[in-house]
Formats: C-alpha cells, sequence, structure tokens
C-alpha cells in the first residue's frame, strides 16, 4: 500500500462525463477498450463462475434477468446463449457501444434480436427501465466488483442504500439479487489486492498497485493502478473504488430486504465453509414473497 495524497488517489486517469450522480470511469474510452481486450469473449469466463451463476439461477427456477453492470456484455451474452432472457444495463455508453456491437453482429438469433440494452443510473434504475421490469425480474445480477465503483459522497452510504432499495424493488416477489464486492476487509488490513481474478482466464497479466484514502479515520476510497501486459498489449489505468466492508454492506442488504429475507454468503463461488480468506464475497438474497 502507498501513501498518496487525496488529489492523486481521487483523480481517476479515465476521467469524462459522467451519466447525473455516478461517476464513469470508462467514460473516455481508454480503460473500457483495455478492459474489453483483458476480459476477452465470453469463453475466458472460468468455469468455477459460469458453473455457479448458471446453475445457481437455474436451481432457483429464474427465467427474465436483469444485468445492471453489464459493461461489455459478457455476462449478457453467456446468460443468452444459455438460454435466460436479459435486460442489460450500465452506466457508461463506452462499454455498453461492445455490447451494442455484438447484438448487432448476432441479431439474426432470436435472443440477441430481442435483447434489450440500455443506459441507466442504479440512483434512478427504477424509474430508467420502468417499462422492462412489468410484473418483475426473477434475478437481478451485479458482479464483477461493479457496484464498488458507486461512491459515498453523503458519508452515511445513502447512495449506496438508494441503488440497492432500486435492485429489490426491480425483483418480483421471491426474486433474487447477486451482488458481490472485493474482500475489502483483507485489502485494508493488507494495503494489497490480489492480481489473479476469479472471473475469467486471459492471457494477461494484471499488476494491481493499491493505495487507500482515508477521511476523519475511516476508509472512504480504494485506489487501484491497473498494469497490463501479455499479447502485445501493454497499458496502464486507474479505477477507483468504495472499500465494502463485509458486515456493514450484509447490514444494508439486511435494512433494504428486510430482516425476513434469505440471505447466504459465498466466497470466490464456494461455500463459506470451504474457504478462508475469499478474494471476493458474493451476496445471493432472496426478496420475501409476502
Amino acid at each position: 500500500m502507498t501513501t498518496s495524497s487525496a488529489d492523486s488517489v481521487f483523480v481517476t486517469r479515465s476521467e469524462g462525463i459522467s451519466a447525473e450522480g455516478v461517476r464513469d470511469q470508462y467514460a473516455d474510452g481508454k480503460a473500457a477498450k483495455v478492459w474489453e481486450i483483458f476480459i476477452g469473449d465470453k469463453n475466458s469466463r472460468t468455469d468455477n463462475y459460469k458453473n455457479f451463476l448458471v446453475d445457481l439461477l437455474r436451481e432457483k427456477g429464474c427465467k427474465r434477468i436483469l444485468d445492471v453492470a453489464c459493461g461489455t456484455g459478457v455476462d449478457s451474452i453467456m446468460l443468452l446463449e444459455e438460454g435466460f432472457e436479459v435486460v442489460s444495463v450500465d452506466a457508461s455508453d463506452k462499454m455498453l457501444k461492445f455490447a451494442l456491437k455484438e447484438r448487432w453482429n448476432r441479431r439474426k438469433e432470436s435472443a440477441f434480436d430481442n435483447w434489450t440494452i440500455e443506459e441507466a443510473n442504479w440512483l434512478t434504475l427504477y424509474a430508467d427501465i420502468e417499462d422492462q421490469i412489468k410484473s418483475g425480474f426473477d434475478a437481478v445480477i451485479c458482479l464483477g466488483n461493479s457496484f464498488a465503483h458507486l461512491m459515498d459522497s453523503s458519508g452515511d452510504q445513502r447512495e449506496h442504500k438508494q441503488a440497492i432499495k432500486n435492485f429489490e424493488k426491480c425483483l418480483k416477489p421471491g426474486g433474487i439479487l447477486l451482488i458481490d464486492h472485493r474482500n475489502y476487509d483483507n485489502i485494508l488490513e493488507t494495503g494489497s489486492t490480489p492480481a489473479k481474478s476469479i472471473y475469467y482466464n486471459t492471457s494477461h497479466t494484471a499488476d494491481i498497485k493499491t493505495s487507500v484514502l482515508f477521511y476523519c479515520g475511516k476508509p472512504a476510497l480504494v485506489s487501484m493502478d491497473y498494469q497490463i501486459e501479455g499479447n502485445k498489449l501493454a497499458s496502464e489505468f486507474r479505477l477507483s473504488y468504495y472499500p465494502h466492508e463485509l458486515k456493514r454492506f450484509t447490514e444494508i442488504l439486511s435494512e433494504i430486504f428486510g430482516k425476513q429475507a434469505k440471505h447466504k454468503l459465498f466466497g470466490d463461488f464456494k461455500e463459506m465453509t470451504v474457504v478462508q480468506n475469499p478474494a471476493f464475497y458474493i451476496h445471493l438474497i432472496e426478496k420475501p414473497k409476502v
């Protein structure tokens, strides 16, 4: 972990005009382009991740899925090919252009012709896509540490609560939210971020330089400088995240969904009984039926 001034941590290298209320760190297109190359297509998703997600959705009887952090569309494409009906949204138009291109290229396939892709803001999500919600989605997914892009500008996490409330409103009774975040408890303790991704196999290597900004004695922001190399690709860019600590994040989910909501925690797509210090926590919470 490095010691940095506030300015050097707060200013991302991918600047641009964001959707109102949510800073789009991919707005200039640089990070979006590199991220697309680094992640690759849906075939690069690890079997552990793909099997975990697809099997869980099928086990819960889910058919209509809302991907609220679709980015370049990798997960949405995977789910479409597995027979799910998907609505995909993201705050970054630069990321969405890759998803839109794939939809156009595969428009002769029924699933892709019917694929809905929209730019949307988590803070106004329900109003943004109200015409798509109908009776509610079977599942809302927010994966890949995406939720941590939303900062806490107020100091009381009201933006986080508002976004999760919108996710909950988009679900039908009995529907599920799958949402993850890095193990920020461990990052804050050790000052380092694991470079190995549990989400995708890639021929590129990533070195992640981690900085933590504290405000009034509390961790307020984690800045990660990615240095990506491989297959003639060499690039650096910075992404900033809110460091969600496990206990508090679980409390917020319970507050929004209610005490009766069923909640289960996974670590790196495994049962918590078999993983001690995961890189990622994945929350599964079910909206009560009554």
